[in-house]
């Protein structure tokens, strides 16, 4: 029997101002799917065991799906995404009330949240395969699908490295092994063009915010440390918990050299460092005294391969010198994809239009 533990890697969090307490200790427990769940399967369908294979997913269960998979409900944002990343999403027949990247996925079937999905609609919907990721979703969805006689194949990525390498896996599970290549390759490309671009390059010292009262950041084993190990820079908080609380004593000893956001920030004070320094401890960071502020793409919270675009951008906001390029009068200039200096003019409009747009629509991780 497998232990499903929620390493809340910063990863699918419905709405993250109200997720937090939500997701705080919850244990999933998951098994191999049983031979009962494979005849209400062929029952189901209708279908021959020839037109069957076995799985196994990222959980180490093995899952009987069908040869073909013609329709997906995806119940994680990420897995969303990757979908539509492998451009398979005329196979994706429902997903979340979170789903919401890209904007063609809030015109998809809705099937209610990732901790609560409707299970009429998703069994409406004839689903071949309902996709659903350990660190979001619970036993008991899984339990009621399998009851159902509808096969879930879980995905489980802790590292940057680990959600190019479950994407790949997931394409060949949909039979799209030379669209999950393509994209494998991409991504593998682009995180080697940035490490060569950033050797030599000093490490910034960054503290990730995930809520600012009290003060949460991220633990040393989520994939949004290890994104920000990809982009020249190290967390402060050096905790094995995946949501630590941090004092703001702690956070004034150690000094962080940026403070770092991702878009989807509920509040204003976040990205506000004129309120910031007016709040005891955090005027007490040179980091709010000197504007050193990164604001990032939510992309950075999600398991999906958009998250190599905002390590990108972080690591252009945070090293602007690695991306310079000679000018050919013997100067230097920035290069065009370079970020803009994180206390510029650019910058706080850029965060002024990002608090406007959560304001839109729940935020949405993993």
């Amino acid at each position: 029997m497998l232990i499903f533990r929620r390493y809340r890697g910063a990863s699918e969090i419905p709405r993250i101002c109200a997720g937090i307490c939500v997701f705080l200790g919850m244990t999933l427990l998951a098994g191999p799917v049983g031979a009962g769940s494979r005849q209400n399967s062929l029952r189901e369908s209708g279908g021959a065991p020839g037109k069957f294979r076995e799985v196994t997913d990222e959980v180490g269960r093995t899952v009987r799906i069908p040869q073909t998979v013609r329709r997906i409900v995806s119940l994680a944002p990420s897995l969303t995404e990757t979908i539509y990343a492998l451009g398979l999403q005329n196979l994706l027949v429902g997903d979340t009330d979170y789903c919401d990247y890209p904007p063609d996925a809030m015109k998809k079937h809705k099937v209610g949240g990732a901790i609560n999905p409707n299970m009429e609609e998703v069994a409406a919907l004839r689903p071949d395969l309902v996709l659903v990721t350990k660190s979001l979703n619970r036993l008991e969805t899984v339990n009621a699908l399998e009851e159902l006689g509808i096969p879930t194949y879980a995905t489980d990525p802790h590292t940057v490295e680990e959600i190019v390498t479950s994407s790949r896996r997931l394409a060949d599970v949909l039979g799209a092994r030379e669209a999950g290549a393509a994209l494998a390759t991409d991504l593998d490309r682009r995180l080697a063009a940035l490490k060569e671009r950033l050797e030599g390059v000093p490490v910034k010292r960054v503290l990730f915010v995930v809520w600012t009262a009290p003060l949460i950041s991220v633990g040393q084993k989520t994939f949004i440390a290890d994104a920000l190990r990809h982009a020249g820079a190290e967390s402060i908080v050096e905790s094995q918990q995946d949501w630590p609380h941090v004092s703001m004593e702690e956070a004034v000893h150690l000094q962080p050299e940026y403070l770092v956001f991702a878009a989807n920030h509920s509040q204003e004070a976040a990205k506000d460092l004129d309120v910031l320094a007016e709040r005891p401890g955090w005027n007490s960071l040179e980091a709010v005294k000197e504007r050193k502020l990164a604001v990032i793409s939510d992309a950075v919270n999600r398991p999906a391969p958009r998250i190599v675009s905002a390590i990108e951008d972080l690591a252009r906001q945070l090293h602007p010198e690695a991306f310079r390029v000679p000018e050919k009068s013997g100067g230097t200039q920035t290069s065009p994809a370079a970020a803009p200096e994180p206390n510029s003019k650019r910058e706080r409009r850029r965060m002024k239009v990002a608090r406007a747009k959560e304001e839109e629509m729940p935020a949405c991780a993993h």
